[in-house]
């Protein structure tokens, strides 16, 4: 699950009309979606325009979802076949892009790791109280892992080598999606935009003020919604993930949603969150993700070595301490 970003959207209105701004707003993946066209929307009609939108994400939703029996994951996750499954182009395109993070990352981002998700109980399936035991998470470990999991996209078409892998998408799906609809304003010649899927961004321009976004990285706190800083963006993407809203707690220990497949279990280090900000919401996503994994030692000095823009928020005895990338702080600057 994705920590929803607090957006701050400097001078802009509810309303709606042709050259005022725009808010449309709908529900997708489980989560709601916003798009904000601070110059309105000239001569489309917004319920044309909603529409529009809405049919992208719920292609994009039919391909990713495994929460929908009949979604391409959910197909490909049923069958125990290790042949190669034709898929369309589009779902292709993006599990290769997901296995392309996977090896950047040494597996910290994996979408393999479904059955280690429904395992700790933060899948479709129902929440847990306990922990599984160490046998259940060494044979599904059997069976995880981007290695086992090969892509064609010629064909275009996607195998598993073993019969139990299972993907999930989750930690990157809202990215593809919000990376859609971008292209998808920018096909109909929208230059200022804001999109916002469950927290994951993609932007343009500059807002109804004529400046650039005002976009507020919540604070990670367990009972309470509020900025820790804010920054100004254009023209890019930006992805938070964190720990601490979904999770539960056995025997006085807190079990995050964020699993670490080279282990088979919840991670446990002292970082609440990371904010990565990258030139398309799908890295962004999936590297916030793979960053929130390695933890802060090891995340920080991949993302140094990338020359990533981020910022990781660490829980500690004196509340809440920040790590940031030289990339972020010159954005946090500028």
């Amino acid at each position: 699950m994705k920590v929803l970003l607090l957006l701050t959207v400097l001078a802009l209105s509810a309303c709606e009309g042709r050259h005022g701004p725009v808010d449309l707003i709908g529900s997708t993946m489980g989560t709601r979606f916003t798009v904000t066209l601070p110059n309105g929307i000239g001569d489309y009609v917004p319920v044309r325009l909603q529409k529009d939108i809405e049919a992208a994400l719920d292609d994009d939703e039919a391909q990713m979802s495994t929460y929908q029996d009949d979604s391409l994951i959910s197909y490909f996750n049923q069958s125990d076949s290790t042949e190669w499954l034709q898929v369309l182009d589009s779902f292709c395109s993006k599990v290769e892009r997901s296995q392309q993070i996977s090896e950047l990352t040494g597996g910290a981002f994996d979408i393999t790791v479904g059955p280690l998700v429904n395992l700790w109980g933060f899948g479709p399936d129902e929440m847990i109280r306990e922990p599984p035991d160490a046998a259940a998470i060494a044979a599904l470990r059997a069976v995880t892992g981007y290695q086992q999991l090969q892509t064609d996209c010629a064909r275009p078409a996607i195998r598993k080598n073993v019969a139990g892998l299972m993907l999930d998408m989750s930690a990157i799906g809202k990215g593809f999606a919000a990376d859609r609809v971008a292209a998808l304003l920018e096909e109909l010649g929208f230059e200022d935009y804001l999109v916002e899927i469950g927290g994951e961004l993609r932007l343009r321009g500059h807002n109804a003020a004529g400046k650039p976004w005002a976009i507020g990285i919540e604070a990670p706190l367990d009972d309470t919604r509020k900025p820790h800083i804010i920054v100004h963006l254009t023209d890019t993407a930006m992805a938070t993930s964190g720990d601490y809203r979904n999770y539960f707690e056995a025997g006085g220990q807190r079990y995050s949603h964020t699993i670490d497949t080279r282990t088979g279990r919840p991670v446990t280090h002292s970082l609440a969150s990371v904010t990565v900000v990258d030139r398309s919401a799908w890295r962004a996503d999936a590297l916030a993700t793979a960053l929130l994994v390695m933890g802060p030692e090891e995340g920080m000095a991949f993302a140094t070595r990338e020359n990533l823009a981020v910022l990781m928020l660490l829980r500690s005895e004196y509340g809440v301490e920040e790590l940031q990338t030289a990339a972020f702080e010159q954005l946090r600057a500028g």
